[in-house]
């Protein structure tokens, strides 16, 4: 089995189902719970890949995730060695940040729920995004985002309020503003209260993630084994 590091920066943001489908595939996720002051390693050593996970920081938010900074490391010796690298809406803004791109707080218009995302043309030679349908939705849940890419960054999904919902950096890095470990389960956890402050009904959160989960599931199980044959070092296909 191929040992993927797995970094949780929040309390109820675990790899879920994408974990599940990855382990599947021959590769062992290690959660490290960095929020709750687990270490993280010095080095990607014996790893073969690394996740970081979403939750509520910036990338650069240190004083109040002081994981970060070791993070941000771990990611570019990721970046410097060609190790995969998948990161999840803080995660994905952390491997943009740390290649080059922008970040910003409060930038845009929140996304909560089930999002409809647009596939672009350039996700048509992409090992991961490559043959998926035009239009997919994926579970959102964020305020801050990514408002420029790395330079030579591949720009691979969209939504009709965040550009930047998915991209690649380099052969084996990738970054999603969204959430594809996520299911109808994980929104129905969320704090109504804080919801319905953003101005959003939780009871049509609810009911919309029920109805496109079935479709969501397919599409993200596949990306899931794309990156598991990358982190082993094969071919990825499916």
């Amino acid at each position: 089995m191929a040992q993927l590091l797995v970094v949780q920066n929040g309390r109820s943001g675990g790899p879920g189902r994408f974990g599940d489908w990855l382990a599947e595939e021959g590769v062992t996720p290690d959660v490290v719970r960095a929020y709750a002051g687990a270490a993280l390693p010095h080095s990607l050593e014996p790893y073969r890949g690394v996740m970081v996970l979403g939750g509520g920081y910036l990338p650069d938010d240190d004083d109040r995730a002081p994981w970060l900074p070791r993070t941000r490391a771990l990611v570019a010796e990721a970046l410097g060695r060609g190790v995969p690298v998948f990161g999840i809406c803080l995660g994905g803004q952390l491997l943009a940040q740390v290649a080059g791109g922008t970040v910003r707080g409060r930038s845009g218009t929140p996304e909560f729920g089930s999002t409809p995302l647009t596939v672009r043309a350039e996700a048509g030679t992409d090992p991961l995004f490559r043959g998926l349908p035009g239009r997919v939705t994926g579970i959102e849940h964020h305020v801050d985002a990514i408002t420029a890419l790395p330079a030579g960054a591949v720009w691979l999904m969209e939504s009709a309020h965040c550009p930047y919902q998915a991209f690649r950096v380099g052969d084996r890095a990738w970054g999603v503003q969204f959430h594809p470990e996520a299911d109808a389960e994980r929104v129905r956890s969320w704090d109504p209260e804080r919801l319905r402050a953003e101005g959003v009904d939780p009871g049509e959160l609810r009911r919309t993630a029920e109805r496109d989960e079935p479709a969501a599931t397919g599409v993200w199980h596949r990306v899931a084994r794309r990156f598991a044959a990358v982190v082993r070092g094969g071919s990825p296909t499916g």
